[in-house]
């Protein structure tokens, strides 16, 4: 489970992640992502680390399928607060095949997009 202080809850911090962040898709998914400025009058002061949000619209599947959709990315985030850099804030999208990817290939578009944007460490960086 993705603990609470990793969250994005406000509709305003979602809406300037996706406007103003770096994006970057895979087959099942979305990623924007967006560097915390620490002035920024819209976010807290006692944020301590990344942030993330999921958007998984109807378009996934009806209730149950989005809530497990939900819950798969949640668990993917929890494993990745530990190496995302503290100052940022990633929105994830799903898109209507996510509903039938695996949990194991949907953590690994989510990685590669990460890798890409420069917010994991690649195979020969150290963490």
């Amino acid at each position: 489970m993705l603990p609470e202080p990793y969250r994005l809850r406000r509709r305003s911090d979602f809406s300037v992640t996706v406007r103003r962040g770096r994006r970057m898709g895979r087959r099942d998914l979305v990623v924007h992502a967006l560097e915390r400025e620490p002035a920024d009058p819209v976010v807290s002061a006692s944020i301590e680390g990344p942030r993330f949000g999921l958007v998984v619209s109807k378009a996934v599947g009806p209730a149950v399928i989005r809530h497990r959709v939900a819950r798969r990315f949640r668990h993917i985030c929890a494993g990745l607060v530990d190496v995302v850099p503290t100052d940022t804030d990633v929105v994830i999208r799903a898109l209507p095949g996510s509903a039938t990817t695996t949990s194991r290939e949907l953590d690994r578009q989510v990685r590669s997009v990460l890798k890409k944007l420069d917010l994991l460490p690649g195979e020969g960086d150290s963490v």
